[in-house]
């Protein structure tokens, strides 16, 4: 296809979209540990859902495995931002090995009110996905085990051992309009029920995805920059086509379709919580291949939150960052 044969293009970013708090400081942790104990620095799953972040970081000496017998005794080990169930830890201490949490801030306090609960003797029930590896994670720190539900059609299905001592927790990456329906199931079912404030819900999910309900009013396509195994990328999407946006989650812009433009004016892009904002530019610039392009900024929520590092990582680097 020949550059520049259709009309212009508008194309307007989503406003926050990309990196949230908890992703920049897990990156931040594999960097830092590499610089501070040089590499191999091993970690447990990928640090974030993204493929362009984990090459970055292997091609700096970090090495990514799934399990804690991969990596040999003695190894600096970093737990991702998932969060991990209390077995991997304990088992990291048997076997000494000198681990980093990179668990973002707010998985962790899922983790705490899940235990919170379970000390009063509640039932505690999870809202999430199957195999995500914050519900494993959180799953596994919670004594006594959790009650997984995704959908409002599983709360009917739901076990308990007294109604009345029940609690509810959510994974992090689904958002306030996620839950909605499933905790009005599970208030419905368990009318004395508790559970965290819906200011508890992750702040990076809802706004990227209100970003999104904003933007899919103004746009012919929305192209969302994420991984296929990111569970907030795929929601992204969702949210585009239940509006009635074509919709498409691309890993970058080698995935990008000419045809998805044809007779399109405005093509909306955002990025899920784990995409570096370098994708997104390569997808700006593959657009500007196929048609003239001018890109607005859509005006959104300014997300200033940042998570500290731990101490003994905050001063490697800092000079240079």
């Amino acid at each position: 296809m020949s550059a520049h044969t259709y009309e212009p293009l508008r194309v307007v970013l989503a406003n926050p979209r990309g990196f949230c708090a908890g992703v920049e400081r897990a990156i931040k942790i594999v960097e830092r540990a590499l610089e501070r104990f040089g590499p191999p620095v091993y970690v447990r799953h990928e640090i974030v859902h993204n493929k362009r972040v984990v090459e970055t970081l292997r091609a700096k000496g970090a090495v990514f495995v799934e399990e804690l017998e991969d990596i040999p005794d003695g190894a600096v080990t970093v737990f991702s931002a998932h969060g991990v169930a209390e077995d991997v830890e304990s088992e990291a201490g048997r076997r000494d090995l000198p681990v980093i949490d990179a668990t973002c801030p707010l998985v962790s306090k899922v983790h705490k009110e899940g235990q919170n609960h379970a000390n009063k003797s509640r039932e505690v029930i999870l809202i999430g996905h199957e195999g995500h590896p914050e519900v494993e994670g959180t799953r596994g720190r919670i004594p006594g085990g959790v009650h997984l539900v995704s959908t409002a059609e599983d709360v009917p299905n739901v076990r308990v051992a007294d109604p009345d001592r029940v609690a509810y927790v959510t994974q992090t990456t689904l958002s306030v309009d996620d839950t909605r329906d499933i905790i009005d199931a599970l208030k419905k079912r368990f009318p004395r029920i508790v559970g965290p404030d819906v200011k508890d819900i992750c702040y990076a999910t809802q706004n990227r995805q209100q970003a999104v309900r904003d933007l899919a009013h103004q746009v012919d396509v929305l192209l969302v920059v994420g991984a296929r195994n990111s569970s907030n990328s795929n929601r992204l999407r969702e949210i585009g086509t239940e509006f009635g946006v074509p919709s498409y989650l691309i890993d970058d812009a080698t995935a990008l379709q000419d045809d998805w433009l044809d007779g399109a004016r405005t093509i909306g892009v955002t990025a899920g919580a784990s995409a570096p904002k370098e994708l997104v530019r390569e997808v700006i610039d593959r657009l500007g291949k196929v048609r003239d392009v001018t890109v607005d900024e859509w005006d959104g929520v300014a997300e200033h939150m940042q998570f500290k590092l731990s101490r003994e990582l905050a001063n490697v680097g800092a000079a240079r960052a």
